[in-house]
């Protein structure tokens, strides 16, 4: 009988050292892609969503269509998302940024609203009686309130993008998602699970450093 091959590359084995020795370079890469891509979306999303959930708070009759715009991007398939956005930007990292953009819109839009109509209208009133303006009112008062409900928001919609990035392998950006899909082609188990394992990790640490940057801007939470 012929002996079984030394290495697990050879085997094909889902956990592999090998394999992160030999890949870290295309692991490292795929990591860079994944962050920055989804750091990038989600911070175009929020600078769309801050103005459009003080427009909906300031402007009741536009609340609704608002909400019902930002829910029914949601609820487009993320394949039929990006096909849709395909004339426009073609097979680029665009495509998959404006895809993540929109999706997030939903998340951070319902989350600040939510925030800022859960500020106590006592609270501004004392405000104003303070000799608050407009602006100072919303950047003193307002906002800092509303901000666990839209960090909340912040921290859903990140890991989500992180998780939907992936899909962007069928045009060639989707970060780990490449290698998922690459592995998933070939029955590559160790590229297929290790991908999928950072995939997680960024996930994980995306969501504990929001958690933590959330903690040191809302002190008066912690006491």
């Amino acid at each position: 009988m012929t002996a079984p091959p030394d290495d697990c590359l050879a085997r094909n084995e889902w956990i592999c050292g090998e394999y992160l020795s030999t890949r870290r370079e295309i692991l490292a890469d795929a990591v860079w892609q994944h962050v920055q891509l989804t750091t990038l979306s989600v911070l175009i999303a929020l600078l769309l969503a801050v103005p459009l959930a003080l427009l909906a708070r300031r402007w009741s009759p536009a609340a609704g269509p608002v909400l019902v715009l930002t829910t029914v991007l949601y609820t487009i398939p993320s394949l039929a998302m990006f096909s849709l956005l395909l004339p426009v930007y073609g097979l680029s990292a665009s495509l998959v940024v404006a895809g993540l953009v929109l999706y997030s819109l939903t998340l951070l839009v319902r989350n600040i609203l939510a925030g800022l109509r859960s500020v106590p209208e006592e609270t501004r009133r004392a405000a104003r009686g303070m000799g608050y303006g407009p602006v100072r009112l919303l950047l003193a008062v307002e906002l800092p309130l509303a901000l666990p409900a839209a960090m909340a928001g912040l921290r859903i919609a990140t890991v989500s993008a992180v998780s939907l990035l992936t899909i962007g392998a069928i045009v060639g950006y989707g970060g780990l998602g490449n290698l998922i899909y690459a592995g998933m082609n070939t029955y590559f188990k160790a590229q297929v699970l290790t991908a999928s394992v950072l995939c997680v990790v960024i996930a994980v640490a995306a969501d504990l450093l929001l958690l933590g940057v959330q903690r040191l801007l809302t002190p008066w939470q912690r006491a």
